[in-house]
């Protein structure tokens, strides 16, 4: 692999434990790793980082990259979430393998353009002969360092649930393909381009024992676990009416607390959840946006930092945030912070800092996720000299005042998106080819 030196960078921000910001750098990529750091490098590439901010790529912790091909669904736009899901669920019954395909491209495109090197995602509906092989060809094909999960959903309308018949799956059928594709797919190695983790959609789309036999199925293979929890009042009422206690005791009953989980959402954890997650070190997936967009709430983020939760950002489905930028959802969740606790509850750095080192903690990759010698060479560099971060007397502030979208963008030490275009794949026409499938499902 080719040496490239990152120059003459005003300002880099490495979120290591020591949390340095260094000003006039140079950083060298070789061989898939950050080889040294310092002022007057030089390597067989050069790529120019002056008038420009450094980060670690951002991290996703959270997202339905399916979810891409049906944005704005009328009857959709302003549900709660169990209206949202009816609406939704019969039009996803229709996709197939291209639709995962492509819709998967395409989200991973617009994480990419937002800074994101590294993304989970959590596909549970494998309607028409699609299987989650389709999204990791995707992933591959773009570039992205990915880590799905084997999604699952197996109680259908017919058996008092929300999903109908037609998405919903035989239990020993989901187990036996989440060894297979875990088998297939799955590279614990540091500097792995794909991991993958186990995922039962939610408490109530899946039996108990689906839910436990997971949870040992994982821990056998020495895979993670990730799933829907405490998402809004009405998810916390169907967990009282049908299991008789909250979410977070019927994680723990199930085994799904631990370094090796994390849940998406958690808007409704009460305190003492949130005490027996910093205990256990189970992780979270903020989502603030789709949290905003589907009326769920404020997650306590304050308190879980305070009390030692590990916290990661997550975008979610296009189709209940509608927009995939990680760097908005960023800069959203620190403004909820500061609406629920005041505007000194959450600074610029703490949420990049989630954004980019918490995700990293969440999803088990302390390979990833911050800028010094022997991490991955996973960096996002953003220009700080156009309009949006004019005026600005803090770079490290590009929360406050900077760009959306990446200037360049590496992982693994590859430049997937140059002077923000992606290079990896040709955008337009993949974007000509979602159309159209978003057309035909709607027709």
């Amino acid at each position: 692999m080719s040496d490239i030196v990152i120059k003459n960078a005003d300002l880099v921000m490495t979120m290591t434990d020591m949390r340095e910001e260094l000003a006039h750098c140079d950083i060298r990529l070789q061989d898939g790793v950050i080889a040294e750091i310092g002022q007057g490098l030089s390597g067989q590439t050069e790529v120019s980082a002056l008038g420009c901010l450094v980060t670690p790529g951002l991290i996703n912790t959270h997202h339905h990259l399916y979810q891409s091909l049906t944005r704005a669904v009328p009857g959709a736009q302003d549900a709660l979430l169990f209206g949202w899901l009816k609406t939704l669920y019969p039009i996803w019954a229709k996709f197939g393998p291209e639709e995962i395909y492509v819709s998967t491209a395409t989200g991973l495109a617009e994480l990419a353009l937002s800074g994101c090197t590294l993304t989970s995602d959590h596909l549970y509906l494998y309607p028409n002969g699609a299987r989650l092989d389709d999204s990791i060809a995707a992933a591959q094909d773009i570039g992205m360092r990915f880590q799905p999960t084997r999604g699952s959903m197996s109680i259908g309308e017919s058996d008092g649930g929300l999903p109908p018949d037609s998405v919903v799956e035989n239990e020993d059928a989901i187990l036996q393909d989440s060894i297979r594709v875990i088998d297939t797919f799955h590279d614990a190695r540091e500097g792995a381009m794909c991991r993958v983790g186990l995922a039962p959609c939610s408490p109530f789309s899946v039996s108990r024992d689906l839910m436990r036999d997971s949870a040992l199925l994982a821990r056998d293979k020495g895979v993670m676990l990730h799933t829907h929890l405490a998402e809004n009042d009405e998810d916390i009422a169907y967990s009282l009416a049908q299991f008789g206690c909250r979410p977070g005791q019927y994680a723990e009953d199930l085994g799904w607390t631990g370094s090796d989980v994390w849940h998406a959402h958690c808007v409704k954890l009460d305190a003492q959840e949130i005490d027996f997650f910093a205990r256990t070190g189970t992780g979270v997936a903020h989502c603030p946006c789709s949290n905003c967009r589907l009326g769920s709430g404020i997650a306590p983020i304050r308190a879980m930092r305070d009390a030692g939760v590990p916290v990661g950002l997550g975008v979610d489905g296009s189709a209940s945030n509608d927009i995939g930028n990680l760097v908005a959802e960023a800069r959203q969740a620190m403004l909820l912070q500061r609406v629920a606790n005041g505007a000194d509850a959450m600074s610029a750095r703490e949420a990049l800092w989630i954004a980019t080192r918490g995700g990293a903690e969440v999803l088990g990759r302390p390979d990833c996720g911050q800028i010094a010698v022997g991490k991955r060479a996973d960096l996002a560099i953003w220009d700080m000299s156009d309009v949006e971060a004019a005026g600005s007397w803090d770079q490290a502030a590009i929360l406050l005042a900077g760009p959306s979208k990446v200037r360049d963008l590496f992982v693994e030490g590859r430049q997937i998106v140059s002077g923000g275009v992606l290079t990896s794949i040709d955008l337009p026409a993949m974007l000509r080819r979602q159309r159209d499938l978003a057309i035909k499902l709607a027709s």
